[in-house]
């Protein structure tokens, strides 16, 4: 499990690898909240993650609150099955945009 970042321009995505579920949110929550406020166009790549469930949510909830807060648009770009299956079980989109 890891978390990676690349960058496109202005644009700089944070990729998360593995779990994204309560036993990494502690380690998740600052890393997310940090590549929402330190980029200018923030964007997650979701694409490689294995397990998601109601933590990874509020993870992406706060991180998508944080950017509206500073005026800007957190994006998805890329989600795995793990996170589309536990999207449709809630009723939410995973495309484009987070915020």
């Amino acid at each position: 499990m890891s978390i990676g970042e690349t960058s496109q321009g202005a644009a700089t995505c944070l990729a998360v690898e593995g779990e994204m579920t309560i036993y990494r949110a502690a380690e998740l929550h600052p890393a997310l909240l940090d590549a929402v406020r330190t980029h200018d166009t923030p964007a997650l790549d979701l694409s490689a993650v294995t397990e998601f469930d109601s933590a990874g949510v509020q993870l992406l909830l706060v991180a998508r609150r944080e950017a509206g807060r500073l005026g800007k648009r957190l994006v998805l770009q890329g989600a795995s099955p793990a996170v589309r299956d536990a999207f449709a079980l809630l009723g939410l989109t995973c495309e484009g945009d987070a915020a």
